[in-house]
């Protein structure tokens, strides 16, 4: 097979004692080429006995390593991959004032590698704090004296969206572009096997988008819901974010349906169903009974048999998954719904009182209306083989993670829509309500959702690390999610308007695949 050929060349050739090039600096950079061109799961070994090597290294030596970038690089690699790496290792690059970084650290390169490791900083981590803004400023100034070319290109698209807020697969054939552009001599067989590999998810990932393509259209709803959104190829790139592996098209199949149910449901509350009618169609959620909608517009009937239909059949799907051990998914799956639905019901309360809640207000609701927490079940169910109520007692341990993610993505998504909300004269967002709280302009209340938005990263960072290792799976594809929110949000509503940017990354990564 020619994926395991081009793989034993890459062992052999990289990973060989006989290597010649096999130095610390070289050995950092072939992992870092590994994790951005998607190959992780291929060189799973390989890398670790290579990170292990340097963190000892780095550990036993007393010296500094004298050249910025691979100390920058260093540590970045050392905490994505779990290693106590502790923002030390940097302070001897940096001063307060910025000048030894300035002094030492002054192409872009560099600078980049500082702004990409100080953004997996945690709580009270202040020297990556002022290692983030003086990167930032020392950038933008070579930006601005710097012609077009394809450093520049990266930087502008790394400055404010740095990798670790980034899905990684969606990032997979841009590296592969720098890579052949960039002369940076990355090995043939390599990026002979990363493009091989994308395709061959990319086709996976096709085969389950025409699975939930052809669910879609049996619903048959897009006729009776003039209202509301039909975006299923776009819940599929957001599923696909969530988890891009070949082996999870189950947890794909499944945030694709929840979440082209979402936008449905969404648009009743928000567009179409009076305050008396969502509150019924509420109330028929929590009893779990379609008797209950009978008495509703036809519509509104119409979307709820189909969410009720389609939870069960997932439900079945998970039981039978899980061999018919352990307790059945449907009430924990039936409860996700009904806090969404509750805290969409708190919405359009709010929305019909004319009532603008405090920021803490709404995002003491919003995270709950904010999807993720929903979403989350399916991402569980679909990474645990074996679900029973001690496993599910276990999540506990990552809810923080849950709730940090539900804030970024809420906020991700007021970002992009607030405009568009704004004219429509729909419920307030975090940003509407911090402008009236704190009685300030859009501008400053948007910073200050960007400045929540990067100090719940810090605090995912923490609660990462003190995960158990089967927790950490887990939760990286929760974290998946918050991702997401920027992708899909960060220049627009990428599920209303379909065009733009959602357009051209479901283009790339979905429907054309890369020549050979």
């Amino acid at each position: 097979m020619e994926v395991e050929k081009l793989k034993e060349e890459v062992v052999s050739c990289k990973f060989s004692k006989k290597n010649d090039d096999s130095t610390p600096m070289a050995m950092l950079e072939l992992v870092d080429t590994i994790d951005k061109f998607g190959l992780s799961s291929y060189f799973y070994v390989q890398s670790k006995v290579a990170l292990e090597k340097i963190n000892m290294c780095m550990k036993s030596s007393s010296s500094k390593e004298e050249d910025p970038y691979a100390t920058a690089l260093c540590f970045r690699l050392l905490r994505e991959h779990g290693y106590h790496a502790s923002q030390d290792m940097l302070k001897e690059l940096f001063d307060s004032e910025g000048e030894v970084l300035t002094k030492k650290v002054s192409d872009m390169k560099t600078l980049l590698e500082f702004l990409e490791g100080s953004y997996l900083s945690m709580d009270g981590e202040n020297l990556l704090n002022d290692i983030r803004l003086v990167s930032i400023r020392n950038l933008k100034s070579l930006l601005c004296t710097s012609s077009d070319n394809i450093d520049i290109i990266f930087a502008k698209e790394y400055l404010n969206h740095p990798s670790a807020w980034r899905v990684g697969w969606y990032d997979v054939r841009r590296h592969m572009m720098f890579a052949q552009q960039g002369n940076n001599n990355t090995n043939p067989a390599l990026l002979n096997l990363a493009k091989l590999n994308f395709n061959i998810i990319q086709a996976t990932h096709q085969k389950d988008l025409k699975d939930v393509i052809r669910w879609w259209k049996n619903l048959d709803l897009v006729d009776d819901l003039f209202f509301a959104r039909d975006r299923i190829v776009e819940c599929f790139f957001f599923a696909a974010g969530i988890a891009p592996e070949p082996q999870h098209g189950n947890i794909r199949k499944w945030v694709t349906k929840v979440f082209q149910l979402v936008l449905i449901i969404d648009d009743v509350y928000d567009i179409y169903g009076s305050l008396a009618d969502v509150q019924q169609f509420t109330f028929a959620l929590d009893k779990w009974d379609p008797n209950e909608v009978e008495c509703l517009p036809g519509c509104m009937e119409v979307s709820f048999r189909a969410l009720y239909h389609t939870i069960q059949e997932i439900s079945a799907e998970i039981d039978h998954q899980q061999k018919g051990s352990g307790p059945s998914a449907l009430p924990y799956l039936k409860q996700g719904w009904v806090d969404f639905c509750k805290a969409m019901l708190v919405e359009a309360i709010w929305y019909h009182e004319g009532h603008i809640p405090t920021l803490e207000e709404y995002l003491n609701n919003g995270w709950i209306s904010s999807t993720v927490p929903l979403l989350s079940d399916y991402v569980i169910y679909g990474l645990t083989n074996k679900i029973t109520n001690e496993t599910l007692d276990s999540s506990k341990n990552f809810q923080e993670i849950i709730y940090l993610a539900s804030i970024i993505f809420r906020l991700c998504n007021d970002h992009g829509t607030t405009t568009a909300e704004l004219e429509r004269g729909d419920v307030a967002s975090s940003i509407i309500c911090y402008m009236q709280q704190e009685n300030v302009s859009e501008d400053v209340a948007r910073e200050h959702m960007e400045s929540i938005i990067l100090n719940s990263w810090k605090k995912i960072n923490y609660h990462f690390n003190t995960l158990s290792a089967s927790d950490r799976e887990i939760a990286k594809h929760v974290i998946n999610i918050a991702r997401m929110g920027h992708v899909m949000y960060q220049f627009g509503d990428g599920f209303g308007v379909q065009d733009g940017k959602t357009r051209d990354q479901i283009q790339i990564n979905l429907i054309e695949p890369i020549t050979i």
